[in-house]
């Protein structure tokens, strides 16, 4: 990695995704037992969400899988309060997210801050997750899906959907209006819906990629990196501890403001 830009050159910005790339699991899905527990989703949806991490971590989802996940979590949305959202996920955070960060991409970070580089999270989950994710790891800023909102509850609808070629416009904009040279800016992710992201910097990474971006990786000459090592943030960035209020309900459990901030969209109904 080079080291600090001389005076005058264009800044630069090192853009992360987060599922499997900064923690090692699904952000959004991580969140299921701590909402069934805050009465947002039935046990039915727990066990769901439970199947489809499964699917994540051991081969990847596919388009037509997160499609059919993303309508799936759309029916829990429609309706939950948005602060009682905010609450879960900012009281039970350090529980779910702790042990699940990895300890080769906090150093990546820190190395980037280091070289005078911004660092953007750029990530399909819900803003309502990513943000607070983002600020414990001190990112500078958090490209995400945002829900639409009306009278304090969500409606189901999505309002911006950070996917595919949508992450690699959320990142042009976002140069045009910061000033980043793209060229010599760095881009990390695991998954192949992520390619458009990964071209619109000059160096890109495949973060333990799936097999499909394993191919585009070694076409391209792209580096690829493993993490293998999970650590609990709390030790890897000496925080406070979590609040006792609604973090015991994560021994109870949440499909994140996550899995359907991961996906969300359109009706409401909360299952069995």
């Amino acid at each position: 990695m080079d080291g600090m830009a001389p005076a005058g050159t264009p800044p630069t910005a090192a853009f992360f995704d987060l599922d499997k790339t900064i923690i090692a699991k699904s952000s959004v899905l991580a969140f299921s037992k701590p909402f069934q527990a805050g009465g947002l989703i039935s046990r039915r949806a727990v066990l769901r969400s439970a199947y489809a991490q499964f699917v994540f971590m051991v081969g990847g989802a596919d388009h037509d899988q997160v499609e059919k996940m993303r309508q799936f979590m759309s029916q829990l949305t429609a309706g939950w309060d948005v602060a009682t959202v905010r609450e879960i996920v900012a009281d039970t955070l350090h529980n779910i997210v702790d042990p699940l960060v990895y300890d080769e991409a906090v150093r990546l970070i820190d190395e980037h801050h280091a070289a005078g580089r911004d660092v953007v999270i750029v990530s399909t989950s819900g803003s309502e997750v990513v943000e607070p994710i983002g600020a414990l790891l001190g990112a500078d800023r958090v490209i995400a899906t945002r829900l639409k909102v009306e009278d304090g509850r969500y409606t189901g609808e999505i309002e911006y959907y950070a996917y595919a070629e949508e992450k690699a416009n959320a990142i042009r904009a976002l140069a045009e209006t910061e000033g980043y040279d793209l060229t010599g800016s760095y881009g990390y992710s695991d998954s192949v819906t992520d390619v458009p992201m990964l071209e619109a910097v000059g160096h890109p990474h495949a973060v333990n990629p799936d097999k499909e971006l394993r191919k585009v990786a070694a076409g391209n000459g792209w580096p690829v990196l493993v993490f293998t090592r999970p650590v609990a943030l709390q030790s890897r960035l000496h925080l406070p501890p979590p609040k006792p209020t609604l973090a015991a309900l994560a021994v109870g459990g949440v499909v994140a403001a996550g899995a359907a901030l991961w996906i969300g969209t359109r009706r409401r109904s909360l299952g069995a």
